[in-house]
């Protein structure tokens, strides 16, 4: 069933308030926005607390950001929402926050692209980090352009995050997902590096995004996520190398005859 402006309104107020509950934003921080139709987008305005919006407090702008109704002023950032929408037509919905531990990572300089949970590589595949941009200026968006295609759900560098899906339900799940994920390898490498997934486990994960409804729109790129052949040994920095049991033999044969062993 096709929802009215209202209960989109309602939408977003809901998910304002949950993601404030959450502490993924602080005062005004934060925005949220739903694709109304191709001309048209609701969204949150610039200088409100968004667990305290009320359905009026949302405007309306055009596909380039311009306002058309409400008494409030649009978001700095609104052109990030806008560049999604443009480049993403199955997206109608995008929140960006700032939840601690995934932003953590991304002032860190670490994308959130290990293969570490079934349900993370199948939801999302995995988080990549956009570089720094100055916010509300072209330059938080050019970074993104090559990522945006590819996944539905961005780090960016020194800012915070941003999830999109086909309503803003979807959204916000994408970024609690993402958040526990974050929470979840903070403390495995906290407790000596994180056992990632190899290879043949991680294809068969992404082979499986279909059948639970993941669009190929989001299929990611080679080696995100990572797998065990792609990381080191966990807490080590060194790199691992996998050779079959014919290798294996091979080298050892080898050895033996440099040797005078055989």
């Amino acid at each position: 069933m096709v929802k009215t402006e209202r209960e989109l309104r309602e939408d977003i107020c809901k998910v304002g308030r949950l993601v404030f509950q959450k502490g993924w934003v602080a005062a005004n921080d934060g925005n949220i926005t739903i694709r109304l139709d191709q001309d048209r987008i609701l969204a949150t305005p610039t200088g409100v607390c968004k667990g305290m919006m009320e359905c009026d407090d949302l405007i309306i702008v055009d596909m380039k950001g311009n306002k058309i109704s409400g008494r409030a002023e649009r978001t700095s950032e609104i052109a990030m929402h806008t560049t999604i929408y443009g480049l993403r037509q199955d997206i109608r919905s995008v929140v960006h926050a700032h939840p601690p531990v995934a932003t953590g990572f991304a002032t860190a300089g670490k994308a959130l692209n290990l293969a570490l949970l079934p349900e993370v590589v199948i939801g999302l595949g995995c988080v990549p980090l956009a570089a720094y941009g100055l916010p509300g200026t072209p330059a938080l968006t050019d970074p993104m352009l090559p990522l945006i295609p590819k996944y539905d759900a961005l780090l960016m560098a020194n800012h915070g995050a941003v999830c999109y899906g086909a309503d803003v339900w979807k959204a916000f799940f994408k970024m609690e997902t993402m958040e526990h994920f974050a929470r979840i390898q903070l403390v495995a490498e906290l407790l000596g590096g994180a056992r990632v997934l190899p290879r043949v486990e991680v294809d068969k994960l992404l082979e499986s995004r279909t059948r639970y409804g993941v669009k190929a729109a989001s299929a990611g790129e080679p080696g995100c996520p990572a797998s065990m052949e792609d990381v080191g040994l966990p807490g080590t920095g060194e790199e691992h190398f996998y050779v079959s049991r014919t290798e294996l033999i091979q080298i050892v044969e080898q050895t033996l005859r440099a040797r005078g062993l055989a």
